[in-house]
């Protein structure tokens, strides 16, 4: 069974006060592919749009795999891990630096038995994650994380028990979600040292 768990390079239109934009958005970025790296039961990989590939580039480990990607959307990403041969595929929001391995796992975990698993982005909405056994159903559209939710996965597919949800975790998309941070929590190391430690 071949897994990965890609990193996708999402826009963020928000970072603290007197933090530069592109510095958040390359740390929240970073923490999360630092995460994805040390994960035991899957490969670790990044999507990014041409925009982008500099970034990807900039915080890929060595021999990490990149997927260069039309936009920041789900499908195109699934389709690349397919073509890659992998059996199963996650995608996550590179938004959301202090996720937890645990978290992640559990998104993989009903793809024993369902063939698409989403995990809710917490209270600001979207989604932090999409993940589906490969090739991807065909009536999984083109979703961004942003927008999507487990109801608007659900509304395309046959029958709506065939997306399962799992535990969700918040992005962080402004103020309200940054109060969240645990600083007891290990990990998230580029976005603590932006915030001051």
């Amino acid at each position: 069974m071949r897994r990965v768990v890609v990193a996708l390079l999402v826009p963020v239109t928000w970072s603290p006060p007197g933090v530069d934009l592109e510095a958040w958005r390359a740390a929240l970025a970073e923490d999360v592919v630092d995460l994805l790296a040390m994960l035991a039961q899957a490969d670790p990989a990044i999507a990014a749009t041409p925009a982008d590939r500099a970034l990807a580039e900039r915080i890929a480990w060595p021999g990490m795999r990149i997927y260069e990607v039309p936009a920041a959307t789900v499908r195109p990403v699934l389709e690349a891990a397919a073509a890659d041969r992998y059996d199963q595929a996650a995608v996550i929001a590179s938004d959301a630096a202090d996720v937890p391995g645990m978290v992640l796992g559990k998104l993989l975990r009903p793809l024993t038995s369902k063939p698409v698993a989403v995990a809710p982005g917490g209270p600001g909405g979207g989604l932090l994650g999409v993940a589906t056994r490969l090739p991807a159903p065909d009536w999984l559209g083109d979703h961004d994380l942003d927008t999507a939710s487990p109801t608007s996965l659900r509304r395309t597919a046959p029958e709506p028990r065939e997306v399962e949800s799992t535990a969700e975790w918040r992005r962080l998309r402004g103020p309200a979600d940054l109060a969240t941070l645990d600083p007891a929590l290990e990990g998230w190391d580029a976005t603590r040292a932006l915030l001051g430690g």
